[in-house]
This record gives structure tokens, sequence and C-alpha cells, in this order.
């Protein structure tokens, strides 16, 4: 079956998130600056994903008249 737009958004978050985490687990930062910036795009991710399943999640509710 294929995927929701939301899931596809959410795996699309996901992907990228893990693919700068690996970045930066792998030592890919140049020097300190780039490694901030890696880390704060990896965060950027974080919070936009958690906001986006928490209003999944509220429209769910109100469409289930909870």
């Amino acid at each position: 079956m294929a995927k929701s737009w939301s899931e596809a958004y959410k795996d699309a978050l996901r992907s990228i998130m893990n693919d700068k985490a690996d970045d930066v687990a792998t030592g890919s930062a140049q020097d300190f600056a780039d490694y901030r910036y890696m880390v704060g795009v990896i965060e950027g991710l974080a919070l936009a994903e958690r906001e986006f399943l928490d209003i999944i999640e509220r429209i769910e509710r109100s469409q289930d008249g909870t």
C-alpha cells in the first residue's frame, strides 16, 4: 500500500536527519563551526519532526472526536 503524504514527509525528515547524524558521527565536519552548524541542522530537523507529529496527532484526534 502506498504511504500517506504525512508518512512520506515524516520519513523524508527522518532520512535527512539520519544522514546528517551520520556525517557528524563520521567526522566530516571541517572545523568546530562546521560541526556546530551540522548539529544545528539536526536539532532543527528534530524540532520540525516533533512539531509535525504533534500536529498530525491533533488532527487525528479531532477527526476521531476525542
